[in-house]
């Protein structure tokens, strides 16, 4: 049994570093997508909302279909389907053709998300430690070789839609042969629910599961306004050369990785609760102090420590939502990743428009009140009386 879990957590890492290099590949290629298909940036903004809508619908389905059929099934047709519809956005020489691919593409991405994370929180209940900030973090090391593999593509000449065939050509064999790796799991919902029964599709959504939806929400917001506003707080605000700059969201995302490779022994050793708690309010003084420094050093700080800060924070979301109920984890990561993923995609839209009314380093207090209020409610991960502790790994 011990080996079949190492197997299965290997795949599982290999699931998540794949989703992490094709959403990757599709980023590394936005310029010259753009250039070619002849949108500007403001366009490509509604382009991007489609990309977030497909990914939306992608983890609703995803995750009542592995509540259903099994994560084992799931994953792997996700994966191919993510693969394969990476090339799509390299094909399109139309607005309407790349907001089509953007759509079905983010449709992959998002039932690939869902799908992984669900069995993500199986093979944490098998080990019965924490491991969810690891598959994580992982997910980050795909951007990477993402990057340096697009950066290579465009000094060797390749064109785009070979770019993207060729990732998109691996990815599915990838998806395919990784398959067998995975956990033998079953469908863990109930029977009456396979049936249609229609009181049990009518349950009401958990006041548990909402509450971590609105925390994923909040937090993930603060991570999408890091993404796209942390490099211009920098060059705009403190003056600092591009090259400074850029070392905004360098220390963000380094921290952020560290931090998730560090967070899984931290939930085992404290708890949880004290991850969330900890490191919502560690996010909170740094960006507070990236929003009132004058130097750049503190700011280059204050975003590190932001990174770290949050790091740790959506993993334990997304595994508390998947061990609250067995028989519906998938959809209940759906519902969280889902509204998650709404505030990924909000975040540096709610910040652009405060920028109309104040200076764009105060409108970062807002981020402020969103991790203080992550920190204050992080109680809601502890297991409910009425579960066994062992639900809710490491309380």
């Amino acid at each position: 049994m011990e080996r079949v879990l190492r197997a299965s957590r290997v795949v599982t890492f290999v699931y998540f570093v794949l989703n992490g290099t094709l959403l990757g590949m599709w980023v590394v290629q936005i310029p010259a997508i753009e250039e070619r298909v002849g949108i500007s940036h403001a366009a490509l903004g509604g382009f991007l909302v489609l990309l977030g809508a497909g990914a939306f619908a992608g983890m609703q389905v995803g995750g009542r279909l592995s509540d259903r059929l099994g994560t084992r099934t799931v994953v792997p047709l996700a994966g191919v389907l993510c693969s394969a519809t990476l090339i799509l956005p390299g094909l399109a020489r139309e607005p309407w053709t790349l907001g089509a691919a953007l759509l079905l593409f983010g449709f992959g991405n998002g039932t690939l998300d869902v799908s992984m994370n669900a069995h993500a929180v199986q093979v944490e209940k098998a080990y019965e430690r924490p491991v969810m900030s690891a598959f994580h973090a992982t997910f980050s090391v795909g951007g990477v070789l993402a990057a340096l593999a697009g950066a290579a593509a465009i000094d060797i000449g390749l064109g785009l839609a070979t770019t993207l065939g060729t990732a998109a050509g691996v990815g599915v064999v990838i998806a395919l042969v990784s398959a067998r790796g995975l956990l033998p799991t079953v469908s863990t919902a109930p029977a009456a629910d396979a049936e249609g029964d229609p009181d049990v599709k009518k349950r009401p959504v958990p006041a548990r599961i909402r509450l971590l939806a609105v925390l994923a929400l909040l937090v993930m917001l603060c991570e999408g306004a890091a993404n796209d506003w942390s490099v211009l707080h920098l060059k705009s605000v403190l003056d600092a050369p591009e090259s400074t700059a850029a070392f905004a969201y360098g220390t963000y995302a380094a921290t952020m990785t560290i931090g998730r490779l560090l967070a899984d022994r931290m939930s085992a050793r404290i708890g949880p609760v004290a991850v969330l708690r900890y490191g919502a309010a560690l996010a909170a003084v740094g960006i507070t102090a990236v929003a009132l420094s004058p130097w750049i050093w503190a700011a280059l700080t204050g975003w590190a420590l932001f990174g770290l800060g949050l790091s740790g924070c959506i993993p334990q979301l997304f595994s508390a939502a998947g061990h609250a109920d067995p028989a519906a984890a998938g959809t209940n990561v759906s519902r969280v990743a889902g509204l998650g993923y709404i505030g990924m995609l909000a975040g540096p839209a709610v910040i652009g428009w405060m920028t109309h009314f104040m200076a764009l380093d105060h409108t970062f207090l807002l981020l402020t009140l969103f991790c203080a209020t992550a920190a204050a409610a992080a109680g809601i991960l502890r297991p409910s009386p009425d579960r066994p502790r062992t639900v809710e790994l490491s309380s």
